[in-house]
């Protein structure tokens, strides 16, 4: 898969594709079926299959940090696209002289001159262009103006339920890791790389890989039962709290992984991390002593989940 970071890196053959536009978080099981319907138009038209992502997200570039929690970034986003079966993803730079575009710059430099666009799958409340101008219609319109088919995305439902970011992230928030996954397709994990903290965990006997998250925002909350994968597949249990660790005063939302019976050097190494049970929310305790008894009752139930002996 091609990653093209950034509009002024397009050439003249990525003209001509078949392509759809969103944020893709979390890439679940809704946008799954969008690829898969792009795949096989891209495979009738003899064409590669694209996608057009943002970084930041709209929302982040607006709202900042109180912009909604990310569920994925953009390395795992990457992963899963090309597992679908995508070709190539453009990575268009969301700033503030890209927010300024007008849809009708939008389309005609973008999607017509740049891309060569033959069909266009989005959302039929996509909106885009300064002021959010651009819809749904303004590309029907543009499509037959210029020679390109644009067609909605079908709602993938769950139990009669849509599925949708918003409800991924809500029932991360909830806790609820279960219905998370149904609607992701595939178990949530949290990947970063491992980092130096302030090894406080090693003097209560706990020591921890730490991941520093990218934002402010997480999607969960508390501790969990986990599965670390490291680079080379290798799969440890574990038990890990995601937060701001308020008993010791941290103002940054970090992973913190306490694998189980582990005596490896995992600094700088990239790894994933699957959460598997939610056992509770972050609080704070009066002591480290106190935060010691009950990472070792979190512990213990982690083990009896994970079958760990």
């Amino acid at each position: 898969m091609e990653l093209i970071r950034g509009i002024h890196n397009l050439r003249p053959r990525h003209r001509r594709c078949v392509l759809t536009i969103g944020n893709f978080d979390g890439v679940h099981l809704g946008h799954a079926e969008v690829i898969k319907s792009l795949v096989a138009k891209g495979k009738s038209m003899n064409l590669p299959v694209t996608v057009m992502l943002f970084e930041p997200q709209p929302q982040e570039h607006f709202a900042g940090d109180r912009a909604p929690a990310r569920i994925s970034l953009l390395r795992d986003k990457l992963r899963r696209l090309q597992a679908l079966g995508v070709q190539r993803v453009l990575c268009v730079s969301f700033n503030h002289r890209f927010a300024e575009l007008s849809s009708e710059q939008f389309i005609e430099q973008l999607l017509v001159q740049k891309l060569g666009v033959k069909y266009l799958v989005v959302g039929d409340d996509f909106c885009f262009g300064k002021g959010r101008k651009g819809s749904f219609d303004t590309l029907m319109t543009a499509g037959r103006q210029h020679g390109f088919d644009v067609v909605p995305t079908a709602s993938f439902k769950l139990a009669s339920q849509r599925v949708s970011s918003t409800l991924i992230r809500q029932a991360l928030q909830q806790g609820d890791l279960n219905l998370a996954n149904q609607m992701l397709g595939y178990p949530y994990q949290i990947t970063g790389r491992i980092a130096h903290g302030r090894k406080l965990g090693r003097t209560i006997g706990f020591p921890t890989a730490n991941i520093l998250m990218k934002r402010k925002v997480a999607p969960v909350n508390g501790v969990f039962a986990v599965e670390a994968i490291d680079p080379q597949g290798q799969r440890y249990p574990g038990v890990a709290n995601v937060g701001v660790r308020p008993t010791v005063a941290g103002n940054r939302c970090q992973l913190e992984v306490h694998l189980f019976d582990y005596e490896g050097d995992l600094y700088g190494e990239h790894m994933q991390v699957l959460l598997i049970e939610h056992l509770r929310q972050e609080r704070a305790f009066e002591s480290l002593d106190a935060l010691k008894n009950q990472i070792f009752k979190d512990a213990e139930q982690a083990r009896r989940l994970l079958s760990v002996s």
